[in-house]
């Protein structure tokens, strides 16, 4: 099956109204930040550790490893979020501290390739002897991404080399016979060893990958009895049995049709499934995924893109159990489901992914990080009352404000590697011919044997449906465009020169043909506020009502609503009212909806239940997009609110 092209972020510069709040931090703000907290220098914030322990398994100080057991995965995201950055902005001293970061993992670099801080200082013993909790492949899933994307970018092969003798010394372990059905515990490393194969050509890369999917959920199952080894490792020290599903080993990937376990594990699994489907033009792989996609999608996904029900294993659960208040939906979830999506459209060409894709960008991905850069989700509720958001309860894992930094930081970093990242998800090109997926204002130019073809856009998507394009092209031949039509789109229109356009309609993109030598195209839809209820199965919604536009989920915020946001109703036969407010979060559409409160009781009233009613009175609800929540200080906020329908 043949796959799409990403879109390549040094031929991509993107100045937009909306993302630009967020995607102009990045090397202003987000990695100057990240880079101050993995040294250990943000005060008042958890200490990273991970730059000292680095330092440590070099031999540069003296110490031990602190942390987490995965710590050196936060320095691994900087590096490919520095890289990205790169692409489109270069920066000299910025690449230096890079290379000097690089240098220093080269260093903590064991003679035969390995390269783990925790096991190198604390346990060099005990080498992928608990692949369950010991995250050694998942570490260097991302060390081999960080590498890759910093090769692209800057033809160094310096950290390259340094990943590919890793990389090697995996292929040859685990095809000894000890580890002949090992697989890792946590996926990530199926998708470094896949763009270490992309870009070097190296076959065995790939075929590695591959056997860990292929190994996963079979009998018997290594993560099941590793623990058997005399030379395991207790590193976890978790008395609760382990549990298969956590960790999507409960079968066969081919055969597993229910989104399972831990979400980050299952997305970043889903994706490197995606991607084998399509290097092995294997039909049953991607046949899996349509179904894990439709289940998660159809019956365990949050109206703003968020994965993961419980805090308890920070894990899908069951159908329809969708609690909004006690949620996990971690902010790396959605960035694996946003990675899942952007593989399916790439294989399938079906816009449907696009939609869900952009559902999380939107929403639980920008919400993860607030508006100045400098502090972060990692789990992102649906309603928050911060009262009750106390440590030692089944809440205290949901948080009122973003936090500086994390003792388990994996969100921060992977937020701003997606930020200096969004220019692959807006477009895709193969042999000439290109795909729209997303409405952001910037210029590509896309390359291909037969020559150029540049496009810019024009928008101020999401809070307008209008998108002026320019075209230009020097091919020889005809290119067909592809534009998103996404599924919340009213009354789509193509315009070409003024004069309406014929276009070929088929699975969520326009299609349009010709030369486009100088071409001015411009799309207009309608995106109206609107309600939005929930499936009847959803039992934490019954009754409820949110409010969305375009790919925007909106929210109610104590401060503009008061507080008790739960004691207030809203009038869904009463028409929204939208306004655009340049001074409100660096300029956004509000929606105003008809409501009503619940005002009091009766003044006289002693008990905390009573038979008399309470009265209401007539309110004006403000609603704010979710993603800005949490910026104006601390405060009450939620999504779906009780509607009733005089």
């Amino acid at each position: 099956m043949e796959k799409l092209e990403l879109s390549p972020l040094k031929n991509t510069q993107l100045n937009d109204p909306f993302w630009n709040k967020y995607t102009h931090l990045v090397t202003s703000q987000i990695i100057p930040y990240q880079w101050e907290a993995l040294n250990d220098r943000v005060s008042d914030a958890e200490p990273s550790h991970c730059i000292s322990n680095f330092k440590v398994a070099a031999g540069l100080k003296e110490g031990t490893f602190e942390g987490a057991v995965f710590q050196d995965t936060d320095v691994a995201k900087w590096l490919e979020a520095v890289a990205y950055s790169l692409s489109y902005q270069p920066d000299r001293e910025l690449e230096e501290t890079a290379d000097e970061v690089i240098d220093l993992i080269g260093r903590a670099q064991q003679p035969d390739g390995y390269i783990n801080t925790y096991f190198t200082i604390l346990a060099p013993k005990h080498r992928w002897k608990n692949l369950r909790e010991g995250h050694e492949l998942y570490t260097a899933g991302h060390l081999l991404e960080a590498a890759v994307a910093y090769y692209k970018v800057t033809g160094k092969d310096k950290f390259l080399g340094i990943m590919r003798r890793f990389a090697d010394l995996i292929c040859d372990v685990f095809h000894t016979e000890e580890y002949e059905r090992a697989v890792p515990g946590h996926q990530e490393i199926e998708i470094g060893l896949i763009k270490l194969a992309e870009v070097t050509g190296e076959q065995k890369y790939m075929d590695m990958a591959k056997d860990f999917i292929d190994r996963r959920g079979t009998e018997p199952n290594y993560l099941v009895s590793e623990h058997k080894n005399p030379l395991w490792i207790d590193i976890f020290k978790d008395r609760n049995a382990f549990l298969p599903k956590y960790s999507q080993c409960h079968k066969p990937v081919r055969e597993q049709d229910t989104a399972e376990g831990h979400s980050v594990r299952a997305t970043y699994m889903y994706s490197a499934m995606a991607d084998l489907a399509a290097a092995y033009d294997d039909r049953e792989l991607l046949e899996a995924c349509e179904r894990l996609w439709n289940n998660i999608v159809e019956r365990r996904m949050y109206i703003t893109g968020g994965i993961g029900s419980s805090g308890a294993y920070e894990r899908f659960t069951t159908d329809y159990d969708l609690p909004n208040d006690s949620n996990y939906c971690e902010s790396c979830a959605s960035i694996g489901l946003a990675l899942f999506g952007r593989r399916m459209a790439q294989i399938t060409r079906n816009g449907k992914y696009i939609d869900t894709m952009e559902r999380a960008l939107y929403n639980t991905v920008l919400a993860g990080i607030a508006m100045d850069g400098k502090s972060f989700f990692y789990v992102n509720p649906l309603e928050v009352w911060p009262d009750n958001c106390l440590d030692h309860t089944s809440m205290e894992h949901v948080k009122p404000v973003r936090q500086k930094w994390f003792g388990v930081a994996c969100c921060p970093p992977n937020i701003a590697r997606t930020l200096a990242s969004l220019g692959e998800y807006v477009y895709f090109q193969k042999d000439g011919d290109l795909w729209v997926n997303m409405f952001i204002s910037g210029k590509a130019a896309l390359t291909s044997e037969t020559g150029t073809l540049t496009i810019t856009q024009s928008t101020r998507f999401p809070f307008e449906g209008k998108v002026n394009l320019h075209v230009s092209s020097d091919r020889s031949c005809d290119s067909t465009i592809a534009l998103h039509v996404p599924a919340y789109a009213l009354n789509y229109k193509i315009e070409i020169g003024g004069k309406e356009a014929s276009s070929e309609l088929q699975d969520g993109y326009a299609y349009l043909k010709g030369s486009f030598k100088d071409t001015d195209i411009q799309i207009t839809f309608d995106i109206p506020a609107h309600f939005t209820y929930a499936h009847p199965s959803v039992r934490a919604d019954a009754g409820k009502v949110a409010v969305e536009k375009g790919p925007l989920v909106y929210c109610l915020e104590e401060k503009d609503n008061g507080n008790k946001l739960a004691n207030l109703y809203v009038d869904t036969t009463a028409p929204l009212q939208e306004e655009y407010d340049s001074a409100l979060l660096g300029g956004t559409c509000t929606i105003s909806a008809k409501g009503k409160r619940i005002s009091s009781m009766k003044e006289n009233r002693q008990g905390l239940y009573s038979q008399d009613p309470p009265s209401f009175e007539e309110t004006l609800l403000k609603f704010v997009p979710y993603c800005y929540w949490s910026n104006r200080g601390a405060g009450e906020m939620s999504v779906w609110v009780k509607y009733y329908n005089n």
